[in-house]
């Protein structure tokens, strides 16, 4: 064997070596249940193919693995009942406008803030960089206004990929590199029919929301850069807070966007994953919940309003509306309820569980409706396995994707808060008994599930991608690494005002300088003249 062909043995061996063993710090610590979802299904593709992934979380993951190892750093009680608190105050109250809406997601998520804060002060995690025995390879970072956390990756010299349970959106601007779309590519809190554009309204709201954005994004960047002074502003090796996003290699975002829209220009750092928290085949149900659907003669509902919507935010009134319908219809139902000892009601076609394998549910033919709050998790799994929806949609994102969803003819949506029998009663009817609904939804399932690479591949690949080539640097936008002048060509258009104010200055001397010497010289003939004509008289 000659030389060149062991070397290009050993090099293929050493490749795939550190495609299958690189260690991984996942920093997913946003105390919300339904990030934590998307995030952590991320870190098990990569632990199933070899990888060591630990984790570091504030909540208890749904799944685990042999190759994952966590550091849990748990909300205290008091912390618990200050979330509790807040989610059952978003629940209660009117969210519909959108404006009002941007400005308190920033009073909404600085207890997450906080808590991503504090985690970072916790020695377990500190113990990280201070121990020079740990050694990383890359940090993948769960994002959610929370860029002072890729400091950790500094510390320890390697590259950042961001998993989010978003959809790509203005606030990753920074990490693109993007100047932004405002004119056709709608934010989170506008819904655009797919293949159609936006109306002058919907762009002037778009445009509205956006501006709200930027002011509400300028103030979580302050909180950021003092977290990361705080934090890391001691360390003379340390970078500025304004160069982090330059570490940047990659973001998993939770969309596809070839079948979910909107249509908008790509970067090559963007990576969609939607759906990666949906198994390539269920896993047998429990068997409650197995023989309760198998034994349903018309099919069955899945009523789930998600992670942070418990029953007990919900109004009496409100939940005593829905179980007067639910218990009546020929249909079973199984209802997403925290607290078995204080249910709706009694009835035989419904089964109350305080936890639901939602995914391997929505996978079984016999499920012909899914009533949910419109959150992402929750309607891409619907989509993947084509259940027509019913959303009651509360707050943050969730009215735009439901209003998404309607216009994409993939089922109905009503407001939760101002919830009545009938409507929700007729709309559950017209879902279920029109099959335009689960049509389009059946379809649309087809073509978000024609991809190149599956979600789990996508994360495989494109995270050894960025360990085979060092970070992968080659991949970032030029934007990332120019200021915001530069990015917007202010210099350019500063220096061509200038040589045009400099142009028509000059311009004006010169027309007054022709203008004095013609009026001399005029008044010169004039003079010369004058005497001519005199005698001539």
């Amino acid at each position: 064997m000659s030389p060149k062909t062991l070397f290009t043995l050993f090099l293929a061996a050493f490749l795939i070596n550190v495609s299958q063993s690189a260690n991984i710090l996942a920093v997913f610590s946003c105390a919300a249940p339904s990030h934590l979802i998307v995030e952590i299904s991320m870190a098990k593709v990569l632990a199933e193919n070899g990888h060591n992934v630990t984790v570091i979380t504030t909540l208890q993951p749904h799944v685990s693995h042999k190759n994952i190892n966590l550091i849990y750093i748990p909300l205290s009680k008091e912390e618990q009942q200050s979330r509790d608190s807040l989610l059952a105050g978003m629940v209660e109250r009117d969210n519909s406008n959108m404006l009002v809406t941007v400005f308190r997601m920033r009073k909404e998520s600085l207890f997450l803030f906080n808590k991503n804060r504090n985690v970072m002060k916790d020695p377990r995690v500190q113990d990280l960089y201070k121990n020079k025995d740990n050694k990383f390879d890359l940090v993948m970072l769960g994002y959610y206004l929370n860029s002072f956390q890729i400091g950790i990756a500094q510390k320890l010299k390697v590259p950042v990929v961001i998993a989010t349970s978003l959809f790509q959106s203005s606030i990753f601007n920074i990490f693109l590199g993007d100047i932004g779309k405002q004119a056709y590519v709608p934010s989170m809190f506008i819904s655009v029919e797919k293949g159609r554009t936006m109306t002058f309204a919907q762009r002037l709201i778009n445009y509205l929301s956006l501006s709200a954005l930027k002011m509400n994004m300028y103030l979580t960047e302050k909180d950021n850069a003092e977290a990361y002074n705080e934090l890391y502003g001691s360390d003379p090796a340390m970078p500025k807070y304004e160069d982090l996003n330059k570490n940047v290699s990659l973001i998993f975002f939770n969309s596809h966007a070839l079948s979910e829209g909107p249509i908008s220009p790509s970067f090559p750092v963007a990576i969609d994953v939607g759906g990666i928290q949906i198994k390539e085949k269920p896993d047998p149900l429990p068997s409650e919940i197995g023989d309760f659907i198998e034994n349903a003669t018309h099919g069955v509902i899945l009523l789930s309003l998600g992670t942070h919507v418990k029953g007990t935010f919900l109004k009496n009134d409100t939940v005593n509306r829905m179980f007067n319908v639910l218990s009546k219809l020929e249909q079973r139902v199984i209802w997403k309820w925290e607290n078995l000892d204080k249910i709706p009601g009694k009835s035989e076609n419904i089964l109350y569980s305080k936890w639901l394998p939602q995914d391997d549910i929505l996978a079984h033919p016999k499920i012909r409706l899914f009533i949910n709050h419109a959150g992402r998790g929750g309607i891409t799994e619907s989509q993947f396995h084509g259940k027509p929806m019913l959303s009651l949609p509360v707050f943050g994102d969730q009215p735009a994707n439901a209003n998404k969803m309607v216009k994409d003819g993939f089922g109905l949506s009503m407001s939760l808060l101002t919830l009545e029998e009938q409507p929700f009663h007729d709309k559950i009817k017209e879902v279920l008994e029109n099959p335009k609904y689960t049509q389009k939804v059946k379809a649309f399932s087809k073509l978000f599930r024609d991809r190149p690479l599956t979600a789990r591949q996508s994360v495989l690949y494109w995270t050894e991608y960025v360990l085979r080539h060092h970070g992968a640097p080659h991949l970032q936008s030029p934007l990332v690494h120019m200021g915001f002048i530069a990015a917007n060509n202010l210099d350019v258009y500063a220096l061509l005002l200038s040589l045009l104010i400099v142009f028509l200055f000059i311009s004006k001397e010169v027309v007054k300088r022709l203008y004095r010497k013609l009026s001399v010289l005029a008044a010169r003939k004039e003079f010369v003249e004058k005497p001519k004509k005199l005698k001539t008289k």
